[in-house]
């Protein structure tokens, strides 16, 4: 009884599926679509407004095309990070089609076989996985198309934001068909594109701080999600080959058909494509120019300032011999920013400052760039304009007078940005060693310059560079020079590199100037000056004039005085990124991206004076004179006015409401103990130490902090600065020991360094530095530290 009823339920199963296949194939894609509204283009599709539903047109000969999801309208948290804008990830991809089912296929690119054997091919191909992005019923056909109910595909999670809120800590969320629909009016197709688009709605509890900052509603939030799908380039662009001092990012594959003994490694460098109508002219029109696209949004005079900036690569491109082959327009109201035809600019608004940063849709295949996508947080020119209100408020009486100079240092800044992010999607990386070089690029990040006046004012006329610099048009020339006409490529790329070290320009990126354990003597953040410890000295000073000078003056009258405090942070640590360059010099090294023809003889430590000088400057960031907040500025900093909210920007303190100025020294101090007993520094310096006696050692290291805040302990009884800054330093000094990337014999030396000085302590006739003699016995003996000595941490500093 139970086999016949199996082979019954096999049989109206067969049945069933027979029937559908057949309805399939029995149902026109005309007879079925007759009602509904059509977009014609690279991949027509269809909407039933009946049902709010999109139907694509699948060709049947497994064409690969591009996948391109983005997210057009975001959640506006920099802390979460889903912005407008953004873009998700690209796919080379295809459908593959057997029966009534579609696979959305996307393949992968990272392992390859560069060789006409269709068999090697084959076997590289199956032996790294692709991956099935989504599954679709084929509800109608014809000879050379299925026609599939994309609906659901579209509104689903396929930009990640689910993962993002729970990576966040925000939530557990679930895309709702429900609360979603598809979105016409963004959904269009073209010859070489077509574009669809989503309202997708993600319930969950919101249990985190930053989504309920931002949504409406923190258990629903309501994006959109967009699709592109755009035709492969044809085979006439020429990549580029990838050299590791071009100043170019690196799109990279294995190639597994490479010849033994050849790197299997293929590297091209990103890269609009970009050709002269006439290659042997000096100057001729490109085929056709890149066109970038300015969001309308953006307001003025913002929006002018960053169509100058964005323009300063047209001359670029002109010293190249291209004539008008970059442009810059203002996006049609009609035109859609996430359509992939347009290079696009954003102007984009989050709740708090956040990043900008530069994007670009990347044909997996060779690395020529479709689209570049800008996006510029809007709240940073804000910061900018605290910055420049806090320097200059002191020394210009004339409102209007003060009002112009400030909004110029914004623009000015504003202008560099515009051009940093544009050359991120013409395919160039950061350049952290160009600030050493007289501002040799937009591509680095730039401190804002501040210069002493012969009147004794300050001045920031000269903040921000204006255009290009030597390193990005020499960058432009290894990426974008058309070579048409002229001995091989390979030879003019070797020339132009070649002439950098002419130039003695220094390219160092992300990897090496980011960490705070970074070596390199050049590769910093939002510094200035060829020499770091000198500038350190220098913004030293003008930060104690500017301090002494600082004034609630800087307010409107209607402001709450509250206010003030969010322009006294930055002026108050104006020093803290040349502090963080300078200590590169403390256990640092010389280098270069080398090559294997290159000879070495500059991979040397930076020498011992340098080191010695660096050290002395930088044990001036945490000495209580230069921390000590002026005595008619705490005057100043009262508390959060009612109606104003308390901001991340604002110093933490441990008085509660009261704004603590001495949280705010110790924050200050700790972040420069931070940097110098990074344990990488320190283990170099044993090294280097061990080398050059001349060199600091952790242990000099040590008892020179030391020395430097118990130097006034005897005006300290009264002193809770003098106090807090004796516990910051030894508490960084363990902090530094407990370090699990110390190594063993950095921690012996720094061990016994510490020995000494809870012995200095416990001979002490004070109750308090015997307590601290305690505490360190404590943690010598058996690792117990008391967490009440770690400060606040700084507020947010990074944009600036």
């Amino acid at each position: 009884m139970q086999s016949f009823l199996s082979k019954t339920l096999l049989l109206i199963t067969l049945l069933v599926s027979l029937s559908a296949l057949a309805k399939t194939e029995n149902n026109s894609i005309e007879a079925f679509t007759s009602s509904f509204e059509e977009q014609q283009g690279f991949f027509t599709f269809y909407h039933d407004k009946a049902t709010s539903k999109f139907y694509l047109e699948v060709p049947k000969d497994s064409r690969q095309f591009i996948f391109q999801t983005s997210l057009p309208w975001g959640l506006g948290s920099n802390d979460v990070g889903l912005d407008r804008g953004q873009l998700g990830e690209t796919r080379l991809s295809s459908f593959h089609i057997e029966g009534n089912r579609a696979l959305l296929v996307q393949h992968n690119t990272e392992f390859r076989a560069q060789t006409r054997n269709q068999a090697e091919r084959d076997s590289v191909n199956q032996a790294f996985a692709d991956a099935v992005l989504y599954g679709f019923e084929v509800v109608a056909s014809n000879d050379k198309h299925v026609l599939i109910d994309y609906t659901p595909y579209l509104l689903s999670d396929v930009h990640g934001v689910s993962k993002r809120l729970q990576q966040t800590e925000q939530g557990q969320f679930k895309a709702d068909p429900n609360r979603s629909v598809v979105y016409p009016e963004r959904s269009k197709a073209f010859v070489e594109n077509t574009e669809l688009e989503a309202k997708v709605t993600f319930v969950g509890e919101g249990q985190g701080q930053w989504i309920n900052q931002v949504a409406a509603n923190a258990d629903a939030i309501s994006l959109h999600l967009h699709h592109s799908f755009i035709k492969l380039p044809d085979a006439a662009y020429q990549p580029r080959e990838f050299h590791p001092n071009s100043g170019f990012w690196a799109h990279s594959f294995k190639d597994y058909a490479a010849p033994l003994g050849e790197s299997m490694t293929v590297q091209y460098i990103p890269r609009h494509r970009l050709n002269k109508k006439d290659p042997i002219a000096s100057q001729s029109e490109a085929r056709e120019p890149i066109v970038y696209y300015l969001d309308p949004g953006a307001p003025e005079p913002v929006k002018t300032a960053l169509l100058e900036g964005a323009r300063w690569w047209t001359e670029g491109f002109e010293e190249l011999g291209y004539d008008n082959a970059f442009q810059v327009k203002v996006l049609p109201d009609d035109a859609d920013p996430m359509d992939a035809r347009y290079n696009v600019i954003q102007w984009v608004h989050r709740a708090t400052r956040g990043w900008s940063y530069g994007s670009s849709v990347i044909d997996p295949r060779t690395g020529e760039i479709i689209k570049g996508h800008v996006t510029l947080g809007s709240l940073r020119v804000r910061q900018d304009m605290k910055i420049a209100e806090g320097l200059l408020t002191p020394f210009i009486e004339d409102a209007s007078e003060l009002k112009a100079a400030v909004k110029s240092m914004a623009l000015a800044r504003i202008r560099q940005l515009s051009a940093h992010e544009i050359g991120h999607t013409l395919g160039i990386a950061h350049n952290f060693a160009a600030s050493t070089t007289d501002r040799a690029s937009v591509m680095d990040y730039p401190h804002p310059l501040v210069n002493l006046t012969t009147e004794g004012t300050l001045s920031l006329n000269n903040a921000y560079a204006e255009g290009l610099g030597i390193w990005d048009k020499q960058v432009l020339a290894y990426g974008y020079s058309d070579f048409g006409g002229m001995p091989s490529s390979s030879e003019q790329l070797a020339r132009i590199l070649e002439k950098n070290k002419t130039l003695n320009l220094h390219f160092i990126s992300d990897r090496d100037a980011r960490p705070a354990s970074g070596a390199h003597p050049l590769a910093h953040l939002w510094d200035n000056g060829s020499d770091p410890v000198t500038e350190l000295e220098r913004l030293l000073s003008v930060r104690q004039q500017v301090l002494g000078s600082f004034s609630k003056d800087m307010l409107q009258p209607e402001q709450p005085l509250s206010q003030l405090q969010a322009i006294f942070v930055p002026v108050y640590l104006l020093h803290r990124y040349q502090t963080e360059a300078a200590v590169k010099w403390l256990g640092g090294v010389n280098y270069r991206y080398y090559m294997a023809n290159d000879t070495a003889d500059d991979y040397q430590p930076v020498g011992a004076a340098r080191q010695q000088s660096a050290l002395k400057q930088l044990l001036k960031t945490i000495q209580a004179d230069n921390l000590r907040v002026p005595s008619h500025v705490k005057q100043w900093l009262v508390p959060v006015a009612y109606g104003q909210n308390s901001s991340r920007e604002d110093f933490d303190g441990k008085m509660g409401l009261i704004p603590d100025t001495v949280s705010m020294a110790a924050s200050a101090a700790d972040h420069s103990l931070h940097l110098m007993l990074n344990s990488q520094r320190l283990n170099r310096l044993v090294q280097q130490h061990a080398d050059n006696e001349r060199i600091p050692s952790p242990t000099q290291v040590m008892s020179e902090i030391f020395s430097t805040v118990f130097n006034d302990w005897e005006n300290a009884t009264n002193d809770p600065l003098l106090q807090r800054l004796l516990m910051t330093a030894l508490n960084a000094e363990v902090r530094a020991i407990k370090s699990a990337g110390l190594a063993a014999e950095t921690r012996l030396m720094m061990r016994a360094e510490l020995v000494k000085q809870q012995q200095q302590l416990a001979e002490s006739s004070s109750l308090l530095l015997q307590q601290l003699a305690h505490d360190l016995e404590s943690f010598l003996t058996d690792g117990k530290w008391p967490e009440q000595y770690e400060p606040e941490a700084l507020p947010p500093g990074s944009p600036i």
